[in-house]
């Protein structure tokens, strides 16, 4: 095989051609890896080298700024080794002025912030925020108390503490309310900041269009270029390997340049199945936080304040006394039920003329109050335990004594008595006609390990919730 043919300058110094900068290419590939070099190296497009100034195009600027920070180091060594005499590298966008990096003597700094402008939803697509869900309707009470302190400090919008903030609860718990206040707090405070929030499934979608239309360098740019990034459920890209991987870049990138993550989820990190361990192990780094399941005093909160804004919606209407305990009482599955309730309760009653009462309560919400009866049954306990450790429903009323299985239908056990009217004897028979006593020993160890085991008690505490929800 030939060598390839050197390209002299009139001072003999050998000049770029498409040859050289092929076997640069090589041996950057060794030096970085494939992954880095197919999403950085090689959308780099080569334009001179003269003067000791080597000179190349990127795609964006986005690209231009990270290549100078993260690459432009190797690439001026293995021009070096390559036999070129080159002094300093130069990263250039079609329309842009030139960027120096990588000098010799030390490393470039990062490129200074462009001047804030205004944001458009051209500009920053994503999921549009709800005006309703700021933080003075919030409603804070024992259960939610943390996960609000921590959303309004990051909407402060001062230096990064704790990074990510993941809130994770079970349905209408407010993590979405959460995380819509952050923004529009984020909004007032700092209108020059860019501001993302989306679902995980709008950040998939975006991700499967931008591979399909060869944009996935835009993709990464309106990404990585912002300063808060919110993604709501993010449980959805779990299983979905390339979506995980490009998130997990995202994730990093954004980390790496002290910009803000906000994470929703319906369950703790350590608990998404099918998500790939080094996002839960990022996911964990920051501060975690779960929303739990309303108490009675914080529904009740909840009601006065949607009754207050809708006596201005509504007036002339009048509500007995006790009907919203009476609700607060009754409907305890989640936040969005409960506030439902009272929208269709106040509508019922200004179109009918009446005054609200218990009686028209009952009348009107009789689906709503029939659903937050219904009662947890064995069967379904046995389903949700079976699933959430992966066994076989068989095996947990069968015979076998091994500890993977044994410990799931002791939760199962436990759960049983904790959340159904049962009897020990009925509970026994429906777990393939056991004993009373061998189901009295299994809650109590249950009940042990609950003390002493923490990952048991976060087990019984995610099953409840979803049995209950």
């Amino acid at each position: 095989m030939c060598a390839p043919k050197l390209h002299v300058d009139s001072k003999g110094n050998k000049k770029m051609t498409k040859e050289t900068w092929g076997r640069v290419c090589n041996e950057l590939l060794k030096t970085v890896g494939k992954s880095n070099y197919t999403t950085w190296i090689a959308p780099l497009r080569m334009i001179d080298m003269s003067e000791g100034i080597a000179a190349f195009e990127a795609p964006t600027k986005f690209m231009r700024d990270w290549v100078s920070r993260n690459f432009g180091e190797a690439i001026l060594r293995e021009l070096r080794n390559d036999g070129h005499v080159v002094e300093r590298i130069e990263f250039r966008v079609p329309e842009l002025r030139p960027i120096p990096a990588n000098e010799v003597s030390r490393p470039v700094a990062a490129p200074a912030p462009a001047a804030p402008k205004a944001r458009s939803d051209e500009d920053l697509p994503g999921a549009p925020l709800d005006a309703r869900f700021t933080f003075d309707s919030f409603v804070v009470g024992k259960p939610n108390e943390l996960a609000h302190a921590a959303a309004r400090r990051v909407a402060e919008g001062g230096p990064v503490t704790f990074n990510p903030l993941f809130l994770y609860g079970g349905v209408g718990l407010g993590k979405t309310h959460l995380m819509h206040a952050i923004a529009h707090e984020l909004q007032i405070r700092r209108p020059e900041a860019r501001v993302r929030y989306l679902s995980a499934e709008q950040f998939m979608y975006r991700f499967v269009q931008a591979l399909r239309e060869r944009q996935i360098m835009d993709f990464k740019e309106m990404f990585r270029s912002v300063d808060v990034l919110m993604v709501d459920d993010v449980q959805f890209i779990a299983g979905k390997d390339s979506t995980q991987e490009e998130f997990f870049h995202t994730f990093n990138a954004l980390v790496d340049q002290g910009k803000q993550i906000i994470i929703s989820a319906d369950r703790a990190p350590g608990e998404i199945k099918d998500l790939e361990e080094r996002i839960k192990s990022r996911l964990q780094c920051g501060l975690v936080v779960d929303l739990h399941p309303t108490d009675y005093e914080l529904r009740l909160g909840i009601l006065q304040t949607k009754t207050e804004a809708y006596r201005a919606q509504y007036p002339g209407l009048t509500m007995a006394d006790g009907v919203l305990e009476f609700l607060a009482h009754r409907i305890t599955t989640n936040v969005r039920v409960l506030e439902g309730a009272l929208t269709r309760l106040f509508a019922f009653a200004s179109l009918v003329g009446k005054e609200i009462t218990l009686d028209l309560a009952q009348e009107c919400l009789t689906d709503i109050l029939r659903a937050s009866d219904r009662k947890v049954t064995i069967e379904e306990i046995q389903r949700k335990v079976a699933e959430h450790y992966n066994v076989r429903l068989s095996d947990m009323i069968g015979p076998k004594r091994v500890r993977t299985i044994a410990r799931p239908r002791q939760v199962a056990m436990y759960l049983s008595k904790q959340l159904t009217t049962r009897s020990l004897p009925e509970i026994g028979r429906r777990f393939g006609g056991r004993d009373h006593t061998t189901i009295m020993h299994g809650i109590r160890k249950i009940e042990e390990l609950m003390g002493s085991d923490r990952q048991i008690a976060e087990d019984i505490d995610l099953l409840r919730r979803l049995l209950e929800s």
